[in-house]
């Protein structure tokens, strides 16, 4: 096992969805990063969980106190026999699970200046104002990079300070732009001109510089121009450094500089800002945090926030105080929600992953977020402090918010969970903490993939043990561990129309709600239909890398997810594809396709193509004979071919002209052929991955022994390239000779292909199994056709990623994402009837930047005199057999 250190080599089958949002360079700054994270409640726990996650060097939990009931309601690692026990030993163990590849140590003492020294990055989650004060001017002083985190009920605050000397070597984590070249002046300035085949994006003032250019070689690696912009222009952007100065959290608490989270509350943050000292002040002088829901305490908290806010001067004194919202944040500060938690849990674990590898924007430097619309939509209304008061039981820091009433609502609801994957594991744990289904009710959550190496990195409820299990059922005994009342029941069945009589008509009306967990558009847009037939309120969210996003679907209230579509993805031309690629993208692609034409396909459509039953292999020497003659028709002779169609210095053309241009020029590059050579490592493990995959699909024995196919191949006999006129077939010489095949051959195949002794199996694409020879023939098919092209080859990670299509993937973003996704499913169960309750989100932990908006309302049509939103038409028009009668007869 790699251990962590400079000379590590990173495990990418484990963390392989994560290093395509970080990158290796960063990933090996992050393994050189010691992370103490003090402070072992539900915030603390969610941190801990996704930079272990994450792959640091080492991480030590740390924490003075032990298990309390409300500690329960959202620090999922600890258990009711754990109470009276210290929260950081308990937590230790079960975060030590997490990843193999990072020790977790915890620590009870007091948080000295010499123990400090020890760490790169220090999180702070339940220390007191004096405290934050004292170590955020230490570790300012010795350049340890320092992140407070603290969730107050449903409110959030998060600061952070990486010194004076921070460098950011990627802000934003997109690639650099680029654009195709087709001419440069000789001027002073010179004039770049781009192609035309898209908009090139850059701006004036973006600086660049140039790879691949022919005659102006003395372009090709200088260092970054700044340009001007006049129409078109190619070139890649250098990679970003910045330099960010952040002040310590004493100075910056006097002047501070706040990130928005949401721009409808653009005021708030500033109020806060004052509210959460005065939390602190209050809790200094009694000992304890305002009672829930104590209008006694609400008003005196009021009045100590507006003395210390006449105290203050500059940016951090607010004209005229909040009362309401400040009486809100004291009514519900004793409260410990867990998505409250994961949310800024999310957040701050992204922070301490930015302070390790200076990937992406830090926040400068505060945070604030709230979501009081999961209180009552009644302005005036106020829950009883009877109602909210502790019962020594795990939902505590639960009821201290929303009271017993909401929890006992919460037991009883019936929810489908459709995904067990990333979102589906958080998801999961939210679940259990918040206590859903934990009585009468049942969370029903179905998936039919089994576990892999590569989910361990951010489906946290999995463990390498796992492997090979079923995702439902593994994460349904996992969060029974963390709940034992909650009541789930795991399938394994994939949702569309062949599961409807599963999941039919009496299964969708006993439902309270579905919430979606989906990796692809086609069962997200099933499911919303579903949910639109039988008027049953979604949850809908995604991730890609460090961006997520949260829908909310309410029948008669929202549109549904189906109302609006991305774009679809722009396509690659067929003609670049087959003769004219340009970059390895193009190059991967056609190796892909390769892949299903070759071993996928053909066996799929054997009863119609006759050529398939000629090419039956008998032994292995005939599959590495028919890799090493593939091998020739696709990399010499198709390209001698091609070459002999269109001459290297073939004239297009031009209507509009008397002259001609090159015809290979602008975006088609002009192959050369290749030529065969067993001491080329490339052309090897394209016949060795090719010809083991041929094998595979007859049931023919393969094999990896490299000198006994270079034996093999010095028998065996290739086509030679012959030039064809006319019009050109795509078909290589191979396919030509097997269709002038004699008919006694042709006959004795055909009895071979309908005898017992014929296997034959199509094989179905798996990039994350590294021994099926799949991205094998992937690498060297795509690396091979980039060599016909001159175009610069790539590595194995980066053609797993754009081959298998690959949705990079981080802990961090999905922890936030499911935070946010069951902040709506508290309003959801409260019946909360107001478009504005509902918040629509989305957010980019790399700017960072988030936005929330009010959910579109769902369109509305007249029919006859009757106004009806297009759900309840959409129904009407598609009646169900036993439920025909118009929706608005049944509310």
């Amino acid at each position: 096992m790699a251990k962590n250190g400079n000379d590590a080599e990173i495990d990418e089958g484990l963390y392989s969805r994560q290093l395509y949002v970080l990158g290796h360079d960063a990933m090996k700054r992050m393994q050189n990063s010691n992370v103490l994270i003090s402070g072992m409640r539900g915030l603390g726990v969610e941190i801990a969980k996704n930079v272990i996650l994450g792959g640091v060097k080492s991480v030590t939990v740390h924490d003075q106190g032990v298990a309390e009931w409300r500690d329960l309601s959202s620090q999922f690692y600890l258990r009711e026999e754990d109470l009276g026990k210290n929260r950081a030993e308990v937590s230790q163990i079960r975060l030590a699970e997490l990843n193999n590849y990072v020790p977790v140590t915890a620590y009870t003492g007091a948080l000295t200046e010499d123990y400090l020294t020890k760490f790169q990055v220090v999180v702070l989650t339940t220390s007191t104002l004096d405290e934050q004060q004292h170590l955020g001017e230490l570790c300012h002083s010795k350049g340890i990079k320092l992140i407070i985190a603290d969730t107050r009920g449903l409110f959030g605050q998060l600061f952070c300070d990486f010194g004076e000397e921070m460098i950011v070597y990627d802000t934003n984590g997109e690639q650099p732009l680029s654009a195709m070249i087709s001419m440069i002046t000789k001027d002073n300035p010179g004039v770049v001109t781009c192609l035309d085949e898209a908009r090139h994006g850059f701006e004036s003032g973006d600086y660049v510089t140039f790879t691949e250019i022919q005659g102006m070689t003395e372009l090709n690696g200088c260092q970054p121009v700044e340009i001007k912009v006049l129409g078109n222009i190619k070139i890649h952007l250098p990679t970003a450094f910045f330099l960010s100065i952040q002040k310590s959290f004493s100075s910056s608490m006097a002047d501070p500089e706040v990130l928005m989270t949401d721009f409808a509350k653009f005021d708030r943050p500033a109020h806060l800002h004052v509210g959460f000292q005065a939390i602190h002040a209050f809790q200094k002088k009694h000992s304890h945090l305002p009672t829930p829901w104590s209008q006694a305490d609400g008003d005196e908290f009021v009045a100590l926030a507006k003395e210390l806010n006449s105290s203050l001067t500059g940016s951090a004194k607010v004209e005229e105080l909040d009362e309401a919202l400040l009486k809100k944040l004291a009514y519900v500060s004793a409260g410990d929600l867990a998505p409250i938690n994961a949310f800024i849990g999310g957040l701050a674990a992204q922070e301490v992953m930015k302070a390790c590898t200076g990937k992406f924007m830090p926040i400068t430097q505060w945070l604030y977020f709230d979501s009081l619309e999961c209180l009552s939509e009644e302005g005036d209304f106020m829950l009883t402090e009877e109602e909210c008061a502790p019962r020594n039981c795990r939902y505590d820091g639960q009821i201290a918010v929303f009271g017993k009433n909401m929890q006992e609502t919460l037991a009883k609801q019936r929810y489908f969970l459709v995904g067990a994957g990333a979102i589906g594991c958080e998801l999961m744990k939210n679940f259990a903490m918040i206590g859903l289904a934990a009585g009468e009710g049942e969370v029903i959550v179905t998936d039919m993939d089994t576990i892999e190496k590569s989910n361990l990195n951010r489906q946290f409820l999995f463990r390498p043990s796992d492997v090979t299990k079923m995702k439902s059922d593994t994460a349904a005994m996992a969060v029974k561990q963390m709940n034992p009342s909650m009541k789930i029941t795991p399938h394994q069945n994939r949702v569309g129309p062949d599961t409807e009589r599963v999941y039919d008509d009496d299964f969708f009306e006993s439902l309270d709600g579905v919430t979606n967990a989906l990796d692809n558009v086609d069962a997200r847009m099933y499911m919303d239909r579903r949910c639109v037939y039988y008027r049953k309120p979604l949850l809908e969210s995604g991730t890609l890398g460090t961006k997520g996003n949260v829908q909310v679907v309410i029948p008669f209230l929202t549109e549904s997810y189906s109302s609006s579509q991305d774009p679809p993805e722009k396509s690659i031309p067929i003609c670049t594809l087959k003769n004219f690629p340009n970059a390895i993208e193009h190059t991967l692609q056609w190796a892909r396709d390769e892949f299903e034409g070759l071993f996928k396909q053909p066996p799929e459509n054997s009863m119609q193509y006759l050529t398939l039953v000629t090419d039956c292999p008998h032994s292995w020497a005939d599959c590495v004979a028919w890799a090493r003659n593939h091998w020739q028709c696709q990399y010499n002779n198709n390209i001698r071919q091609l070459l002999h169609n269109f001459p290297p210095d073939q004239v297009h053309t031009v209507l509009t002209a008397d002259s001609g241009a090159p015809f290979w020029s602008g975006p088609k590059r002009c192959p050369h052929p290749l030529e065969f050579s067993t001491s080329n490592e490339l052309h090897m493990d394209y016949v060795v991955a090719a010809a083991n995959l041929f094998a595979q699909t007859y049931g023919v024995q393969g094999s990896t022994d490299r000198a006994g196919v270079i034996k093999i191949l010095q028998d065996v006999k290739v086509p030679v390239f012959t030039p064809r006129s006319g019009v050109k077939i795509h078909v290589s010489d191979q396919e030509l000779q097997n269709s002038h095949a004699s008919v006694g051959k042709m006959e004795k195949m055909l009895k071979l292909r309908f005898s017992s002794q014929f296997k034959l199996c199509a094989i179905d694409f798996e990039k994350d199994d590294d021994t099926n020879f799949h991205m094998d023939f992937i690498v060297a098919s795509s690396n091979l056709r980039a060599e016909n092209y001159d175009i610069p080859p790539t590595d194995r990670h980066k053609s797993k990623l754009i081959a298998g299509k690959i949705i990079p993937a981080i802990a961090t973003t999905t922890a936030a994402v499911v935070g946010l996704v069951c902040l709506e499913l508290f309003k959801i169960i409260q019946g909360h009837k107001k478009l504005e309750s509902y918040k629509n989100g989305f957010m980019n932990l790399a700017l960072p930047f988030f936005g929330f908006s009010e959910p579109i309302a769902a369109p509305k049509h007249k029919v006859g005199s009757c106004w009806r939103t297009a759900a309840c038409l959409q129904v009407v028009l598609l009646p169900r057999a036993a439920h025909a009668a118009c929706f608005h007869s049944r509310k």
